[in-house]
């Protein structure tokens, strides 16, 4: 639906609405707000095709601008806002940003992309204040609140998360349609989820995540209100849930570890009934985590699959999920084939490349022919790079990314069964396994943890580790060796940037 029929539906209603005190816009500010910026777009010369970048924060205020670019055809770049300023300006060069829109507080950041954005034309403060430079607010003041006449629906290009190096642009085909009209994966996503008009979400995670874009997107197409905050912070999650009655939670594991740990009495302070279903995806769940979160809030937790380039969505229920540990469910909009290396089709429980096909959605790595080339197969399947099994049953289970292999002695080793392991270690809150050069066996099994608090890190943690990792699983599999640090490096999505890892420890 678009925003139009939404505001005359649903006037006054809050469509977005902060944990922040005082922040929030209803359906009706959404139509007026978004109209007049696309009022701006255009009159800066912005047509069907060309493309907009914004760095921006999860606030309510920034949804008008990111609508503005759906209902006027462009392609809407959202810049991950915790990037150094050289990875910034890569995104908003790399994708052909004609226009910019940023937050005041990420003004370096724009200043940055600015300079070495040949493309870029304009730079706007989202929250400028008025007689400021490049303040949004001057520049739409007075101007029309109605729909532009050449209304047209647009697409976000968005980048994938960088966890093997450079992002890449994930390209789709531009709609030929009007704004407002509902794709065939955005019916079957909002069916899969159960979401109506009246749907309460909280999706902590960043608005520039394709993820938390999706929920978003699908519950302001519907009527319903998303809930926003600044940032993640596991009471306030649980003080929101109570507090606006949220229906739908869309989280990562890193949250769901940061949401036990909280202590009990914590957690029963706050009343948590209007919870309907909560979702979680973009990175794999420890089966530990995964059960804990089930005893505590119930059968309602679904784990979805898909990527940045949408050529897959899967999802398992808790009862599915029950009965088969550590699945991500069995695919709705494409059909699973496992090949070897050479795209040779490998038998039920096999473990080698997912490729998909019949995909619901076509795409290109934007500025990159070679990676789009192997992202495709001869024979129509498409890739994200991911290596799993399929069992008898048509469940699909990961075991990583390709990238991440680990070949120890010719044998590969998957470095998220190790991780599994680890988490189970009580003096363990966090942990990235990578491989290491080495002469004798190709590569090594290392370990990077984090410990919980009160642990006293040093030799003695890491030979009570390794031992537990062995005690489960094959000794091959285990670390050789063990890292401590106070924190690893993941995004906001709770992917891990494993490559960061493995550059600074093989330095």
């Amino acid at each position: 639906m678009s925003t139009t029929e939404l505001a005359r539906k649903f006037g006054d209603k809050p469509a977005v609405v902060s944990t922040v005190a005082g922040q929030g816009v209803t359906y009706r500010e959404l139509e007026e707000r978004s109209n007049a910026i696309a009022h701006l777009f255009r009159r800066e010369g912005l047509g069907r095709g060309d493309h907009v970048a914004m760095i921006l924060g999860n606030r309510p205020d920034s949804f008008p601008a990111i609508i503005a670019a759906m209902r006027t055809g462009l392609y809407c770049t959202l810049v991950n806002r915790n990037l150094s300023p050289d990875e910034a300006a890569y995104i908003v060069d790399d994708c052909g940003a004609r226009l910019l829109v940023h937050e005041a507080e990420f003004t370096e950041l724009a200043e940055r992309s600015a300079a070495t954005a040949p493309a870029l034309r304009s730079r706007y403060v989202l929250d400028g204040e008025p007689g400021t430079a490049g303040s949004l607010c001057d520049a739409v003041r007075g101007g029309p609140t109605t729909p532009v006449a050449d209304e047209t629906q647009g697409a976000t290009m968005l980048y994938s998360s960088g966890t093997t190096g450079r992002p890449k642009g994930v390209l789709p085909r531009l709609p030929d349609a009007p704004y407002g009209t509902m794709t065939a994966w955005a019916r079957w996503f909002a069916d899969d989820k159960g979401i109506t008009e009246d749907t309460v979400l909280v999706s902590p995670g960043p608005i520039y995540h394709s993820a938390s874009l999706a929920w978003a997107k699908s519950v302001l197409g519907h009527g319903g209100t998303h809930i926003v905050a600044p940032k993640f912070d596991a009471e306030q999650l649980l003080a929101a849930i109570e507090r606006y009655g949220v229906t739908h939670l869309n989280a990562v594991p890193t949250m769901f570890v940061r949401m036990l740990r909280l202590p009990e009495s914590v957690r029963a302070r706050y009343d948590l009934s209007s919870l309907r279903a909560v979702f979680h995806g973009g990175a794999a769940c420890p089966i530990p985590v995964k059960r804990a979160m089930i005893d505590w809030l119930g059968p309602i937790i679904t784990e979805y699959y898909g990527g940045t380039e949408g050529v897959v969505d899967s999802s398992i229920t808790t009862e599915e999920w029950l009965r088969k540990p550590g699945s991500v469910g069995r695919p709705a909009t494409a059909v699973v084939r496992i090949s070897d290396d050479g795209v040779t089709e490998l038998p039920v429980g096999a473990t080698g490349t997912i490729w998909f096909e019949s995909s619901s959605r076509d795409f290109e790595y934007h500025n990159d022919d070679a990676k789009t080339r192997e992202a495709h197969s001869p024979r129509g399947w498409t890739t994200m790079g991911d290596i799993g099994h399929v069992d008898e049953d048509g469940y699909l289970f990961i075991a990583d990314r390709r990238s991440d292999l680990i070949v120890s002695g010719g044998v590969n080793i998957y470095p998220q069964e190790v991780e599994d392991v680890l988490m189970e270690h009580p003096d363990v809150v966090d942990v990235a396994v990578v491989g290491l050069s080495d002469e004798e066996w190709g590569q090594m099994v290392h370990a990077v943890v984090k410990p919980a608090d009160g642990v006293e890190p040093g030799p003695d943690l890491e030979a009570r580790i390794i031992a537990f990792v062995r005690s489960r699983i094959a000794h091959f599999k285990a670390p050789r060796s063990v890292e401590f640090r106070s924190d690893l490096p993941r995004l906001e999505s709770g992917k891990l940037q494993r490559w960061r890892l493995r550059d600074e420890a093989e330095r």
